[in-house]
């Protein structure tokens, strides 16, 4: 890794209490849908499909999913994440990468981007440059599958949840601050444990939006044909929605 890009991992894990504590994240995240919804958008558009790339893959929890029925591969920026997977996951095939610059010198079948990873790309260059390292992995015919907010969250008063993690049951109180001009939407966590301990997070996520990312993905070469809204998320997280594209060439 670039010392840019340790610095930009060093940033995530500070921001964010799951990149901090991987094993919170998987817990939390246990119920979570993306992978099933993500094998019936493939199942639909690509049956034939036996090859995947995950490019932000965290901890993996997807990624083993897809891999009972796909040859995966994950890529993810943050060393932390990709330890804990290893360790807990030692039949993936997960490395360490950054999605704006990393070249696994290999095309897939399927392409995907989930758990909104390319929303916590703010800058215009480096999200063209993300769009240009899916196309750098894609073969004509080569399905993508993005995961991202296309709207911004925002709620005039805070929100509270209660959470069980394998920390103890917690209560988490979020709120959200938009951001028009840079279109950051900021999500600030307080976490309450039931057994005292507090902690902090704040996680900014560059929105896109549908004709806003349809134009990256073109300028790419992928063609864009289907977005699906995101239903049943945990509050704690925030929606997303799914983009779903063809690489053209």
């Amino acid at each position: 890794m670039s010392s840019l890009d340790i610095v930009e991992a060093e940033r995530l894990e500070a921001s964010n209490l799951f990149y901090r504590d991987p094993t919170l994240y998987d817990h939390v995240q246990a119920d979570s849908y993306s992978a099933s919804l993500c094998r019936e958008l493939i199942d639909r558009h690509y049956p034939e499909a036996r090859t995947l790339l995950d490019f932000g893959c965290g901890t993996g929890r997807d990624l083993e999913l897809l891999a009972q029925r796909f040859d995966c591969i994950g890529v993810d920026l943050q060393p932390g994440l990709v330890d804990y997977a290893r360790r807990t996951r030692p039949e993936l095939d997960i490395r360490v990468g950054d999605m704006r610059t990393v070249r696994l010198d290999r095309t897939a079948d399927v392409l995907v981007c989930l758990g909104n990873s390319l929303a916590y790309v703010h800058d215009n260059a480096d999200v063209r440059a993300a769009f240009q390292t899916f196309a750098a992995h894609a073969h004509p015919g080569t399905l993508f599958v993005l995961c991202s907010p296309v709207a911004p969250i925002e709620s005039p008063s805070p929100q509270h949840a209660r959470v069980e993690t394998s920390l103890g049951a917690a209560t988490v109180t979020i709120s959200y601050q938009w951001d028009l001009r840079t279109q950051i939407n900021t999500m600030r966590r307080q976490w309450v444990f039931d057994s005292g301990e507090e902690c902090h997070d704040a996680i900014r996520r560059r929105v896109l939006g549908p004709r806003e990312l349809e134009l990256h993905a073109l300028l790419a070469g992928f063609e864009v044909f289907e977005i699906v809204n995101e239903t049943g998320a945990l509050p704690v997280l925030g929606p997303g929605a799914y983009t779903v594209a063809r690489y053209q060439g």
